[in-house]
Order: structure tokens, then C-alpha cells, then sequence
């Protein structure tokens, strides 16, 4: 897949994922040694833009200062220097393709948390949708920039429609209840009891079940 869409609950190890897909595609391939993909991919390195969404969104304000604040570290790790700084979706555009530019390699989009700016303003409904005009207009830039992508990863805890965010990206793959993707991240009952036994000794585990599974 190209565009990848992953929904999960809140620490269930998206971000780690992610983490984990950065390593990858920055061409790292000594951490992987000893793993499955070690001999399976050729690690060639991309320049990787990484988003996450934390802090103040509490308005459209916050959350533009936010996306500004990321596009300024990206610049920095790939020692690129964008002419619009302080307009986001502007600055987005041109750091996808200045990055392609200078690495004479695809780059690689991975944004956690894609729909916190939305959720975290679920008590003022006409503020949540003010954000989501925002994060809509930064995510198009990527429809935009198509030629200059390799692969984008999304994370998030809701799944929304793609018309109301996504609406640009048509080809963008929900992989959430795919059973081939089951296990991505988080933990499976197995791995619960075989890793925490401790734990689980005095658990009533059919709870756990009940607060956990799906």
C-alpha cells in the first residue's frame, strides 16, 4: 500500500510502530538483525517526515501553531529550510518536495494521532469542526505532492469518513479490522498471560476480556 490508515486505542503502541516503520525506512538496518526483515527489504534510505499531535489543541490557533512547531523540527533533522514557515500547509508542500529534491529519494509521511484535534474538542463541537478544516487542508497537501511520496503511515484512535478529512486521498487503505494486520501493535490474550503471569494471578481475566477485546 501506499497510503495506510491504522486505528487503535490509546497506548496500544501505535506510536512505537511508528517508530519502528522510521528506523526502517531511514535505511537502519543493524537494529533489525536477528529479525524477519533483516534479509527481506534493502533498507534504502528516505527522507521521513514525522508528525505527532500533542499540546494545546484546544483551538484552530493551537493546532496550526502545533503543525508549524512539527514542520520546524522536520526541517531541522533534514536540514532543509522552508521560504513559508508560518503557513502550514504551504510549508508542508514544500518540505515534501525539497526533501525529495536533496535525497534524490521518495519521502516518507508517518503522522500519529491524525484526529486528536478533533477529539480533544468534542465539548465545543463548532471549535472541533474548525480544527478538522485544518487538519483537512494540511492533510491534501499529500494528494498534492503524490509524485514525491513513497509511503504515509496514520495513526489514530476514531476513524473517520474520508470525505470529511481524507477526502483528497482516495486511495488511502484502512488496515484497522484487517485480520492479516491483527497483531501490528498492542498485545494479544496470549501475550498477556504468557508474559504477565504475576500479574494476572488474582485477575479475574474474563474482565480483562470484557473491558479489552475489540
Amino acid at each position: 500500500y501506499k497510503y495506510v490508515f491504522l486505528s487503535r486505542p490509546r497506548r496500544f503502541g501505535k506510536n512505537l510502530f511508528l517508530d519502528t516503520l522510521c528506523e526502517i525506512f531511514s535505511g537502519n538496518r543493524e537494529l533489525f538483525r536477528g529479525l524477519y526483515i533483516h534479509d527481506r527489504y534493502d533498507f534504502a534510505p528516505h527522507p521521513v517526515i514525522r508528525i505527532g499531535f500533542s499540546g494545546d489543541l484546544r483551538s484552530p490557533a493551537g493546532v496550526k501553531n502545533r503543525l508549524v512547531d512539527q514542520l520546524g523540527i522536520n526541517q531541522k533533522a533534514l536540514g532543509i529550510a522552508c521560504r513559508r514557515e508560518d503557513v502550514f500547509d504551504s510549508c508542508f508542500a514544500e518540505l515534501i518536495q525539497l526533501a525529495f529534491e536533496k535525497h534524490q529519494q521518495k519521502v516518507v509521511i508517518l503522522i500519529d494521532e491524525y484526529d486528536k484535534a478533533i477529539l480533544d474538542n468534542l465539548d465545543q463541537v463548532h471549535v472541533a469542526l474548525e480544527c478538522r478544516e485544518v487538519i483537512k487542508s494540511f492533510y491534501s497537501v499529500m494528494k498534492d505532492c503524490d509524485s514525491y511520496i513513497r509511503f504515509v503511515f496514520l495513526t489514530g484512535v476514531s476513524k473517520f469518513t474520508k470525505t470529511s478529512v481524507f477526502s483528497g486521498l482516495n486511495n488511502l487503505e484502512d488496515i484497522s479490522l484487517v485480520p492479516q494486520f491483527g497483531k501490528i501493535c498492542g498485545y494479544t490474550g496470549e501475550d498477556v498471560r504468557h508474559h504477565f503471569p504475576e500479574i494476572l494471578e488474582n485477575t479475574e481475566y474474563v474482565r480483562v476480556e470484557e473491558w479489552y477485546n475489540g
